[in-house]
């Protein structure tokens, strides 16, 4: 009978033990699964993610070839600039006209496109029929036109308001403007070393100021001059071309200056259109 009894002990002890690591292998199993289910969501994002980067640099690589096809027709400047083979074709067909001892002073692609610039100016400036007297003065230095424009063609005497005399002249400057796109336009008023005060004018820098805008705002209002290309500044006495010793120095003086500006980008800009 005692045999019996510890028999039957052993057998549930071992019962037990058995139960106890099943019960902690079914654990680990589970745990196992689960970490196995994570890892495999885990390598789903990361295959979703590479394809993403995938696609991207395709895109990048697919950019690059485009740039690259676009580049192979292009020049690049010294300076930065850069233009298409077509336009620097274009370009040499202008400096064909270009007197060829200033083009064999250019040394850059720069200096060139500057001769290509300066020359359709000065057609243009050459078939506007501005001419010159002693009241009106133009000076073509590079790509810089300037025109100086006496005082008396414009305004009355100490005022700011265009007398009639002053439309044929703008006129004229308006059809040069607006014949070339990528002109920009400055204004500049000039008085002589005469001091002024009236109600209307506080001195020599408001009537230099109030006669550029005057002048600008009839390019724009009459003459359709686009208002972006136009810029009002006033000089005062400040820049005399002339001593203020003599009434003629001081009629000199007073003037008003037309500079005009090639824009070169625009220029470049509109050749290319033209290609």
């Amino acid at each position: 009978m005692k045999r019996i009894s510890i028999l039957l002990l052993a057998v549930i002890t071992f019962s037990c033990v058995s139960k106890k690591k099943y019960l902690a292998l079914e654990q680990e199993n589970g745990q196992i699964k689960s970490e196995l289910q994570k890892t495999q969501v885990e390598k789903e994002e990361l295959e979703e993610k590479f394809a993403k980067i995938e696609a991207r640099v395709d895109a990048y690589n697919e950019k690059i070839n485009t740039l690259k096809a676009e580049t192979d027709g292009k020049l690049e400047v010294k300076d930065g600039a850069v233009i298409s083979n077509n336009t620097k074709a274009k370009m040499r067909e202008t400096l064909k006209n270009v007197d060829p001892e200033k083009l064999s002073q250019a040394k850059t692609l720069k200096d060139s496109m500057n001769l290509a610039v300066a020359y359709n100016l000065e057609k243009t400036i050459n078939s506007s029929n501005i001419d010159e007297d002693e009241d009106f003065a133009v000076n073509i230095n590079e790509t810089v036109v300037m025109i100086s424009i006496a005082d008396n063609m414009l305004f009355n005497t100490g005022s700011y308001r265009l007398s009639s005399k002053a439309d044929p002249i703008l006129k004229k400057l308006a059809d040069v403007i607006n014949s070339e796109p990528s002109l920009d336009v400055m204004v500049e008023g000039h008085t002589d070393s005469r001091t002024i005060n009236t109600e209307f004018i506080a001195d020599n820098w408001d009537l230099s100021v109030l006669r550029a805008t005057s002048v600008v705002r009839k390019l724009q209002d009459k003459y359709n001059v686009a208002p972006e290309k136009l810029i009002a500044s006033g000089r005062s006495s400040y820049q005399p071309i002339a001593e203020n010793n003599s009434t003629e120095n001081r009629a000199k003086n007073r003037r008003t200056r037309i500079i005009i500006l090639p824009n070169i980008d625009k220029f470049f800009a509109l050749m290319a259109s033209e290609n």
